[in-house]
């Protein structure tokens, strides 16, 4: 797909919108290297999560980012889907969700999920939280 073709299937408002909070929340390079992966075949994935996702549920006024980020990491945990975990677990930091809260709400997914996903919960935000 080239460039051209992206930059015409990735645009309009609810694109635009959606695609301002991705990167505020997981920051450009991430969102960035999202875009650039793109191709003939996932170009509609990156659609639809910028502007449903991003666009539709994440710009909702009634919960804050920082909420958001909570929800998002416990559910992902609670799922083991740790490589998005992962991103999501930069993108609660960017939101101003302490280290602190992110270990209260792993502790929560231990409990309520098993502790075979919060365990891995726990690895997973190790990674990304001591090379800070």
């Amino acid at each position: 797909m080239s460039g051209t073709q992206k930059d015409e299937m990735f645009q309009g408002e609810l694109f635009d919108q959606g695609l301002a909070v991705r990167r505020a929340v997981m920051g450009d390079v991430y969102v960035d290297a999202a875009l650039a992966r793109a191709d003939g075949f996932s170009a509609d994935l990156q659609k639809l999560v910028t502007e449903a996702a991003w666009g539709m549920v994440w710009t909702r006024p009634d919960l804050a980012l920082r909420d958001r980020s909570i929800a998002t990491i416990a559910m992902l945990a609670a799922l083991g889907r740790s490589h998005e975990l992962r991103g999501h677990l930069r993108g609660a930091l960017n939101n101003g969700v302490s280290e602190a809260e992110i270990r209260e709400v792993l502790l929560q997914v231990c409990i309520y999920a098993g502790f075979p996903a919060g365990l891995e919960a726990f690895r997973v935000a190790g990674e990304v939280i001591l090379p800070r």
